[in-house]
């Protein structure tokens, strides 16, 4: 029988202080009984000889300091696991919300997991599909890899994380491949979203979704992304198979981060956000990753909002230290009506060359990255150019750059939120759109691919 505690001596916003406790532990589970039958769960985030600070997922509205029981359950929050859990919606704590029956789970993990060790990683190597020519072609997603997409306020990064849950496949291997979605602090109107368009394109069949709703308490939000991952290490690596997370929002987990901290009155970092944020948010994104001797992978994609469109803010920057590169969202991009909105300029796959290449994607896929890369670069030098001169002022080559740098945005770009393109069609592309420049200007890629692709001549 578990010893109840009513020695509650203070309560502050989602915080209560417990006194008299006995062997209590960091992250362990606690269950508050309320004057009138009502149990709410918690847990321990603090403990100073027999004090113990306790966070409520539900909130502390309703507690009463006399006449509530506090109980101190000796272990962390679980998740019970299946892979009955494919094809369900569940909120940010794991509770089914789409009327379907509970899980049985085959067993039981605590959430907290542990980042994979650097020495058992198997170093990413295999190509994920993502069907956006804008990722797959310049900025290449690997199995294993950690890459963010990073946006601001009003962009569609919602319509883009869809899309790649939507599509996202690791070639060859269909059968094996499923998405871990978590959503933190959205609203119903984006819960609504996610939950219809992944029943409507049958998308919900490989994939497990944690909704965690703006009016959820802070402590929810930051259980979501740890529920997600640990779904995620049950179905790679005990499962077998191939696992992409996707996790949006990141601000909204840290800024619950930061109220937490700002509840335990904790000194402040940059911008008020706990000193800790480098290490809480490596402990989440170092969970994904291959494994020596093991089947299944974990890839993630956190998606984050950059407030201000701020890249040196404390969230993208901590970010994109731990990560291995970036998709940038662009707000110009989606004023020209480019969608979806992806700057390829800014944007970078750190381990993209080793997921290109014959036996991979193509053989020609390096050269053509460089070439077009290179090509876009100079074709918005001239944008820029033409802005401040006028058209007339460019060189015949120059507009020619500029027309190519239109049609890149236009025709490689801005494929559409719906349109689902292979490997091979996006760099078939690629060659249709550098059939605009003269012979000599394609100084990047193989002679030899060069009269494959568009023949001899000039």
């Amino acid at each position: 029988m578990l010893k109840e505690y009513r020695t509650i001596t203070e309560v502050a916003g989602p915080l209560l202080v417990v006194e008299g406790v006995e062997g209590a532990t960091y992250e362990e589970l606690v269950e508050i009984t309320l004057p009138d039958g009502e149990k709410r769960r918690g847990k321990v985030l603090e403990v100073n000889r027999d004090k113990a600070v306790v966070q409520l997922f539900e909130g502390t509205s309703g507690v009463d300091v006399f006449g509530s029981g506090v109980r101190f359950l000796g272990r962390g929050i679980e998740l019970g696991v299946s892979k009955d859990m494919l094809g369900r919606i569940f909120d940010g704590l794991g509770r089914p919300i789409d009327d379907g029956p509970e899980i049985l789970p085959d067993k039981r993990l605590d959430i907290n997991g542990a980042p994979i060790n650097p020495y058992a990683r198997n170093f990413p190597n295999e190509f994920i599909q993502t069907g956006l020519s804008a990722i797959d072609g310049l900025n290449t997603l690997v199995r294993g890899q950690k890459l963010p997409i990073f946006s601001a306020s009003g962009l569609p990064h919602n319509m883009v994380a869809a899309q790649i849950a939507r599509q996202a496949k690791v070639v060859g291997t269909d059968e094996n491949f499923a998405v871990v979605f978590g959503a933190m602090g959205i609203t119903f109107e984006e819960a609504e979203f996610f939950r219809r368009d992944f029943e409507r394109t049958g998308a919900l069949e490989r994939a497990v979704l944690y909704l965690n709703l703006a009016n959820d308490p802070a402590i929810e939000r930051i259980s979501t992304p740890r529920i997600a991952l640990t779904t995620a290490e049950f179905l790679a690596f005990e499962m077998g198979m191939h696992i992409l997370v996707i996790l949006t929002d990141m601000t909204n987990y840290c800024e619950a981060l930061r109220e937490v901290s700002a509840s335990r009155k904790e000194i402040p970092g940059r911008r008020g956000f706990p000193g800790y944020l480098y290490t809480d948010l490596a402990t989440l994104y170092e969970r994904a990753g291959r494994i020596k001797g093991k089947e299944g992978s974990i890839t993630l994609i956190p998606v984050l909002t950059m407030p201000e469109d701020d890249k040196t803010h404390p969230i993208p920057d901590l970010t994109g230290y731990i990560t291995e590169g970036q998709v940038y969202l662009s707000r110009p991009l989606l004023k020209k009506g480019i969608e979806p909105p992806i700057d390829v300029l800014p944007s970078l796959s750190r381990l993209r060359q080793k997921g290109v290449g014959e036996g991979k994607t193509r053989e020609d896929h390096d050269d053509l990255f460089n070439q077009v890369y290179a090509g876009y670069a100079r074709g918005k030098q001239a944008q820029e150019l033409a802005v401040i001169l006028g058209e007339a002022a460019l060189s015949d080559l120059d507009k020619i750059y500029l027309e190519f740098a239109t049609e890149f945005e236009k025709q490689y770009v801005g494929q559409g939120y719906y349109t689902e393109r292979t490997i091979d069609e996006t760099l078939d592309l690629s060659w249709e759109l550098l059939r605009a420049f003269p012979r000599r200007e394609l100084k990047k890629i193989d002679e030899k691919l060069i009269e494959e692709h568009l023949g001899s001549g000039k």
